[in-house]
């Protein structure tokens, strides 16, 4: 099975049914004016609060597009680059893409003018598709763009250098193209994380893509009654593949344009949300508002939420054990991933195992999982490794990368560059990436466990563990931490704090900071090294 037949048949089935609803806080209305009234100000659709498609319409504005590339002269396997921010508009675009026989490029929307020309040479991009936020940064560079043929825009006021996709895709035909597809064609290539250099180009297939969503159902149970809340980008695998659950079970999803802890909770609410998949910054920030009395959940319909979940960066077994003292009720699962594995889900916690918070879990649906040592033999009850993983969403290769595709594939199995342990159930735990590891005087000190243990203080609202060069010891554990609002701390106190750590895992030096992390909510430490070691940047391989 192809997916893109999981939406023609939504909308055979569930055609009249919501499948996609846009919500833009910035353009709230005055909470005076009812909805009623606010419905019938005239407003471009980019202007609107709240925008909604059903089944049906999402398939036919999918169709258009794809007859649109297809009348323009794309050819199977040519690539199509995304450039746009979360919109309704974004899904049927990747849709009508993969309708079409071309290969989806979903882009980063942080992306610089240089990175946007870098990633549309890497993966041969034949076709840009862009929105109003990227004019100036794809202006900047569409005379280096040599391989592009075509600019197409999305949105009001398309720039000279672009054709508007809207209305040239209106006039298509609404039918289904006859492109034959197969599970072993390329449907997409990603990106791997664009906060440690230029990255690298991760090719899927149609086979990786369909199977993703039927992991993520079988481990999150959606039905068409379900409301999935989606915050994060959807350029990235996590975010696409959990929605796959609402894609093959025919439930709604709302597009979530803000992350203020008052518009998740408000959002939930308003259009009863049951499924949130959260990052662990936005899982702080809300149990911050609550304890400060900034919000109070009396104010908000949450009785049908039922299932909160975390994914993109190790996650502190602290802030689940908080977060469940206020929902009681909710479930909880971890998903662990990489783009190269299709996004989540390859490990995840299982939501039936809330006594083993703190692990990343066991190998997800249709996934294989291992952990082994530097000569390839695996390791024994926590016995630290790397984390390798084998499953039908295991990329095909970095596209035109050979040298980096033989160093993670190997007879079928990824290697993650995650160091983790196993516990005698068989659930494994993250302990940190293999090149985060800090050795100092010979012993390996691993930031995610320091790190755990720091936020569990009251003033720490975020901490990154990073190693810094030293004569002595090699390396030292350097703390970069971010205080919660208006709450002061000194050095004095985090080092006593400190004392419940083994003496040579206590942080040597502690900074006060923010810590940056990237839109799928990872820490960007080699951001962090490059400014307080001077350590130039490298790339890497995973997005968890």
């Amino acid at each position: 099975m192809i997916i893109t037949e999981l939406l023609e048949k939504n909308a055979r089935f569930h055609g009249d049914n919501v499948s996609l609803v846009e919500i833009n806080p910035a353009n709230r209305p005055a909470d005076h004016i009812t909805w009623k009234e606010f419905n019938l100000i005239e407003t471009a659709p980019n202007e609107k609060y709240r925008r909604e498609i059903t089944w049906k319409e999402f398939d036919v504005k999918a169709n258009k597009i794809a007859n649109f590339l297809l009348s323009r002269g794309i050819k199977k396997g040519e690539k199509v680059a995304i450039l746009l921010m979360n919109c309704l508009e974004w899904l049927p675009i990747y849709f009508g893409i993969l309708k079409s026989g071309a290969l989806a490029v979903p882009m980063n929307y942080r992306y610089t003018s240089d990175e946007i020309a870098y990633c549309s040479d890497l993966c041969d991009a034949s076709y840009l598709i862009f929105g109003p936020d990227f004019t100036e940064r794809v202006d900047a560079v569409k005379n280096q763009l040599t391989k592009v043929k075509s600019f197409f825009y999305v949105g009001q006021d398309t720039p000279d250098f672009a054709e508007n996709l809207d209305i040239l895709s209106s006039y298509c035909s609404s039918g289904s193209p006859s492109v034959e597809l197969s599970e072993d064609d390329d449907a997409a290539i990603y990106f791997s994380s664009g906060t440690t250099g230029f990255p690298k180009a991760i090719l899927h297939s149609h086979k990786a893509l369909i199977n993703s969503c039927r992991t993520e159902q079988n481990h999150h149970g959606q039905t068409i009654d379900d409301v999935f809340l989606c915050i994060p980008p959807l350029y990235h695998t996590g975010a696409k593949m959990h929605w796959f659950g609402s894609l093959i079970s025919g439930g709604k999803c709302v597009l979530l344009r803000g992350v203020s802890p008052e518009w998740v909770l408000r959002t939930v609410s308003e259009e009863k949300a049951t499924i949130v998949w959260l990052l662990v910054p936005w899982v702080q920030d809300i149990l911050d508002a609550i304890d400060s009395g900034k919000v109070k959940l009396s104010d908000y319909r949450l009785s049908q939420w039922r299932l909160m979940h975390i994914g993109a960066q190790p996650v502190p077994p602290s802030l689940i054990k908080r977060w469940l003292k206020v929902f009681p009720n909710h479930k909880y699962d971890t998903n662990y991933g990489l783009s190269e594995s299709i996004g989540p889900g390859c490990v995840h916690l299982g939501v039936d195992n809330i006594d083993k918070v703190g692990a990343i879990g066991v190998p997800g649906y249709l996934w294989e999982a291992k952990i082994v040592r530097e000569n390839g033999t695996e390791t024994d009850v926590e016995e630290v490794g790397e984390l390798a993983v084998k499953g039908p969403g295991v990329m095909k290769c970095y596209y035109k990368n050979p040298k980096a595709t033989a160093e993670i594939l190997k007879d079928g199995w990824l290697f993650t560059g995650d160091m983790a342990k196993r516990d005698k159930d068989g659930f494994i735990y993250l302990v940190d990436r293999k090149k985060d590891v800090i050795i100092t005087g010979g012993e390996n000190l691993y930031p995610v466990q320091i790190e755990d243990f720091l936020r569990t203080c009251d003033k720490i609202k975020d901490v990154a563990v990073i190693g810094l060069p030293d004569k002595r010891l090699g390396e030292i554990a350097a703390a970069i931490i971010e205080l919660k609002p208006d709450v002061t701390c000194t050095e004095d106190e985090i080092n006593e704090f400190c004392l419940g750590l083994p003496r040579y895992k206590r942080p040597r030096k502690i900074i006060f900071a923010d810590v940056p992390r990237n839109p799928t909510g990872k820490i960007e430490k080699p951001r962090l090294r490059e400014i307080y070691c001077g350590e130039r940047l490298v790339e890497s391989q995973t997005t968890h």
